[in-house]
């Protein structure tokens, strides 16, 4: 194979467009090494609000090896745009000689990198401005990931560069609607296929952004969590406004986060998955119309809450049970968004085991909630046979002594013996599945769980991408399920009755949504739930609905679920707004 020198090798490129938005001052011209964090930027951006001297600018930002920008924090990308700073001249001021840097080492602090912005900034004079701005990222950054990567500190200089005496500081922030736009204008340069453009843009996107590629890259195709093979796909956009994301920890240190999207002054209203996924099954984009998008457009302020099962987080992995979801998460989580919106109280829109520890956390003492839907499950657990044969071999606990601590359905050191126990647990269940469909990842999540929905409720699109809303999901949380399954209500993962004691602290409104076929929940548990809340706190307070041919997690994202689920979801929280 011969190479011809007359046709030069042309490098994958990047390009973007970002819009920030602050404040700066004039009168705060305090000497710091160059780079260097301190409280002088606050205090320009807080005097220059209170002067009325905004400062934003629009650049695109280019490069032309992409691979080499991600590798090499020396690489320098082009910046080209404009600048609006009134204090500084009244008309938008021309950038020349702009220069960016992704994730520069700080010398002056451990750990800690910089994305940095060097520009010129002209007047329609001819008089120069110097621009130095910096953002900070460091080992934390995943829980400080949208002020790190949205907050950009400023200084300016009177002339060419920053060897002339300051202007002044502040700083710019890039609102959520402008961030999502920013993410759409990603743009990768001589691909030579559609396939190479997305594989570029992923990879891209996931650097640049971190955990907030799958909140905000609609367009881009999101890395596969079961299914390493499958390939990359777009996603449609969202029918909602731009989300906001709050990253928190627990009492116990955990990392949990909640993502905002804004749809009206109802509400608020948390959603809480299950186990072994993440929120993304409120807001897959593979039916027409999810849960998040139904409640946004009836005017909902929506949160969709990742605890630390989601696949999601980084806790994902951790050995928790459901008494650390439901003392921990669930307290932090609803304080959290108490004090973001100011209410009293918020509603609940519970899923599987995140309804599972949500009674669990109410009948612990939960505050600020005042009325919930409840898919599935609640405080008593029927299951069918094949479960309860599953769990009442203590199947959790022998994989757990085998040395494995998660179950997933995707390739990892123990791949030969799971394949072996997935294909072994199948047999528990009267149907063959691998009748129903030929997708290993959903022979897989039966194993895990159970038949989880009917095949028919479930478009192609869902089924398919399956491998993205499901996870690792830890073993000590199956060991849980297991001692609630074999005891038939909620206990503490020792196995002692500290929660059905206090079943006064469920006198609230709630609705139960159940799937007629539920093969892992048998639609007695909710029932029985009922029954026992009604003799405690009288009859007026519960809503039971029972959907015939609907499973379990299709109530959820079935083709349907905007007919014949969500109305009910809808209902209770108009009624108890």
């Amino acid at each position: 194979m011969s190479f011809d020198k007359s046709e030069p090798f042309t490098k994958i490129g990047i390009e973007f467009t970002e819009t920030m938005k602050g404040y700066f001052s004039s009168t705060v011209k305090v000497l710091t090494p160059p780079l260097t964090l301190d409280s002088s930027y606050q205090r320009g951006f807080d005097q220059g609000k209170t002067d009325n001297s905004p400062f934003q600018f629009t650049l695109t930002i280019s490069s032309e090896d992409l691979d080499d920008m991600m590798s090499n924090s020396n690489h320098e990308a082009r910046m080209v745009g404009t600048v609006v700073a009134p204090a500084l001249f009244p008309r938008p001021l021309t950038v020349a000689e702009g220069g960016f840097n992704l994730f520069t080492v700080d010398l002056n602090n451990v750990d800690t990198h910089n994305m940095q912005y060097r520009m010129k900034m002209v007047t329609a004079e001819g008089r120069t401005y110097y621009f130095q701005g910096f953002k900070v990222t460091h080992p934390d950054f995943v829980f400080e990931v949208w002020p790190a990567t949205t907050t950009l500190y400023i200084t300016i200089y009177d002339g060419e560069s920053a060897g002339n005496p300051i202007v002044g500081k502040g700083i710019l922030r890039i609102a959520p609607e402008d961030f999502a736009r920013q993410v759409t204008t990603i743009k990768v340069i001589n691909a030579d296929s559609l396939g190479k453009r997305l594989e570029y843009e992923t990879r891209f996107a996931k650097f640049f952004l971190g955990p907030l590629l799958d909140t905000y890259a609609d367009v881009f195709a999101r890395a596969s969590v079961f299914n390493t093979d499958a390939p990359p796909r777009v996603k449609r956009p969202l029918r909602t406004g731009a989300p906001q994301v709050a990253y928190f920890k627990t009492p116990d240190g955990v990392g949990l986060r909640l993502t905002r999207y804004q749809g009206g002054t109802k509400g608020p209203v948390i959603l809480s998955h299950g186990l072994g996924v993440s929120s993304r099954i409120f807001s897959i984009d593979t039916i027409e119309t999810n849960l998040l998008e139904y409640l946004v457009a009836h005017g909902y302020d929506v949160w969709l809450l990742d605890y630390r099962n989601s696949i999601e987080l980084p806790a994902a992995t951790l050995q928790s049970s459901g008494d650390d979801v439901a003392i921990m998460d669930y307290p932090a989580a609803v304080r959290k968004v108490l004090d973001l919106t100011g209410v009293k109280s918020v509603q609940m829109v519970v899923h599987c085991w995140g309804s599972t520890t949500f009674f669990m956390a109410m009948l612990a003492g939960l505050e600020g909630v005042r009325s919930a839907v409840a898919s599935q499950i609640a405080t008593e657990i029927r299951t069918p046979l094949a479960t309860h044969l599953k769990t009442g071999l203590h199947l959790p606990s022998f994989l757990n002594a085998l040395g494995i601590k998660t179950l997933t359905a995707y390739v990892d050191n123990h791949e030969a013996l799971l394949a072996k126990l997935y294909d072994d647990g199948l047999r528990l269940y009267p149907i063959e599945l691998k009748n129903r469909c030929t997708s290993s990842t959903c022979h897989r999540i039966t194993f895990m769980y159970a038949p989880l929905y009917e095949h028919a409720n479930l478009n192609e699109a869902t089924h398919d991408a399956l491998h993205e809303m499901f996870g690792v999901a830890n073993m000590k949380a199956f060991m849980h399920l297991a001692r609630l399954t074999n005891t038939g209500h909620l206990v503490d993962f020792n196995g002692k009755d500290v929660y059905m004691p206090q079943l006064d602290r469920l006198a609230i409104p709630i609705a139960f949504i159940h799937g007629a076929q539920n093969e892992c929940f048998l639609p007695e548990s909710t029932a029985l739930t009922v029954d026992e809340l009604a003799r405690a706190n009288g009859n007026d307070l519960y809503q039971r609905h029972v959907i015939q041919g609907y499973g379990h997690i299709d109530c959820i994202y079935g083709k349907n679920a905007v007919n014949d689920v969500y109305p009910l979801v809808l209902e209770h929280l108009e009624a108890t707004l």
